[in-house]
């Protein structure tokens, strides 16, 4: 594996120094000059680098043509490629901070953006209309994900697909899965929709407005303006009708929301939230629930699930089926919420109006390894502490919370790392490395 700090920009010298190798021997023998400033020497850990990723990359090409790629498609896409530092950068780059579900919020689903997403309503409500009604998904929905996926066309990417995904299939932390993408990305280039040197999108492989993958993109997409071949990039009827088949394909129900904001009682469970547990909307009026606007909430067939994206103080959500098809889109609970309450607001829904005043402050990746320390400490399980709250975190903070009698939401939170600390303490039991103290618990 290559350093992941000093990639391979230096292809050309490579080349050059391959094709003086067979006049080196008489040179060296004559005491010939050492290679000039900045060309690295044969045996050097750059120049086995590029040879150990261009072996890969023959291999790769072997494989490729078994499967059916054609050598055309193979020269244009694959002569000369090279990995490219800023893809493994960004695969490797670790946020500072876990962002919360209100900053996250917040920032995808401004002002502007809604203002934004009317004007594509508007401009684009012919085309919009025809895919809702082929494929039954409202127009607004789809104008959302495209907010959210590249504001509205703002930015499509301008990385080579073909080159980022042969650089996270050489060197990642999924490398059979960049690899079938890879494979894809020459098929949508064999079948002839868009040209090797056109084939542009984002850092990780996702191509045009709606930001599909490869696997997606061969799976889903369509022509929608009918010129015989689909373009997602530059073609903005293609995109909008292959984001309405996804959906569709996924089991959207054009009868039914995504969710709903909600107002919790007083005292409420925590342990009953989860996408997990699913009962009809009268069972959550039973409970106590009602809309965000303190009114009942309306009767409903389907069962809804409660998500609490920022723990039992922050904002509450009953979401249905259609919920889960977003996820299936992305997984990320907050960007499903934020493609729904997005939608909403394009319909002219209201901002959120609970949850607002929760304790907002981040949590960094080295204070989340430390609540998972904490959780081990005391003698609960969250897995290996990597700093990221996965399931088995999760399941070991509301066992703590129970038994602290803290509302059981299973929320990582600043809040949550001091009383962890505040109960190791009172136990005279050692905290952790790196644990906050009492000066560095800053303001909620």
């Amino acid at each position: 594996m290559w350093s992941r700090n000093r990639l391979f920009t230096f292809a050309p010298a490579v080349v050059a120094l391959c094709l003086a190798a067979a006049g080196a021997d008489a040179e060296d023998a004559a005491g010939a000059a050492a290679p000039p400033s900045g060309v690295p020497a044969p045996g050097t850990p750059e120049v086995d680098q590029a040879a150990r990723f261009q072996a890969w990359l023959d291999e790769f090409r072997r494989q490729a043509a078994a499967q059916g790629i054609s050598q055309a498609t193979l020269d244009a896409a694959l002569t000369g490629l090279q990995p490219l530092d800023r893809v493994l950068e960004r695969d490797q780059s670790q946020p500072e901070f876990v962002q919360t579900f209100l900053d996250y919020l917040n920032k995808r689903v401004s002002d502007r953006r809604v203002e934004k997403g009317g004007e594509a309503l508007a401009g684009q409500a012919e085309r919009l209309g025809e895919a809702e009604r082929r494929y039954g998904v409202p127009a607004r929905y789809l104008v959302a994900f495209w907010g959210l996926e590249t504001n509205y066309g703002g930015y499509l990417g301008d990385v080579p697909v073909v080159a980022a995904l042969a650089t996270l299939a050489y060197d990642a932390r999924r490398p059979e899965f960049f690899r079938s993408q890879l494979l894809d990305a020459l098929r949508i280039i064999d079948r002839g929709d868009v040209g090797a040197g056109d084939l542009v999108g984002s850092w990780a492989g996702a191509i045009g407005h709606m930001q599909f993958i490869p696997s997606t993109y061969l799976a889903y997409a369509v022509d929608g303006d009918g010129d015989g071949r689909v373009d997602l990039r530059n073609s903005l009827p293609d995109a909008i009708e292959s984001a309405a088949n996804y959906l569709h394909e996924a089991g959207w129900r054009s009868d039914q929301e995504w969710g709903l904001e909600v107002r919790l009682p007083d005292g409420f469970d925590a342990s009953l939230a989860g996408l997990e547990r699913r009962q009809p909307r009268a069972a959550w009026a039973a409970l106590g629930l009602r809309r965000a606007d303190g009114s009942p909430l309306a009767d409903a067939d389907e069962a809804d699930s409660l998500v609490l994206p920022q723990g039992i103080s922050g904002p509450a959500f009953l979401v249905s089926d259609n919920f889960r098809v977003i996820l299936r889109w992305n997984r990320s609970l907050n960007y499903a919420i934020a493609v729904g309450h997005l939608a909403d607001r394009l319909a002219g829904g209201a901002p959120l109006a609970t949850g607002l005043q929760a304790d907002n402050r981040p949590l960094s990746r080295d204070q989340m390894e430390t609540v998972q320390k904490c959780l081990a400490a005391l003698g609960y399980d969250p897995g290996t502490p990597d700093g990221i709250p996965g399931s088995r975190t999760r399941t070991a903070i509301r066992a703590y919370q129970k038994a602290a009698g803290l509302p059981a939401d299973g929320y990582p939170s600043l809040s949550l790392l001091e009383h962890l600390e505040d109960t190791l303490l009172e136990q005279e039991q050692p905290l952790p490395d790196g644990t906050m103290i009492s000066s560095d618990k800053g303001p909620a």
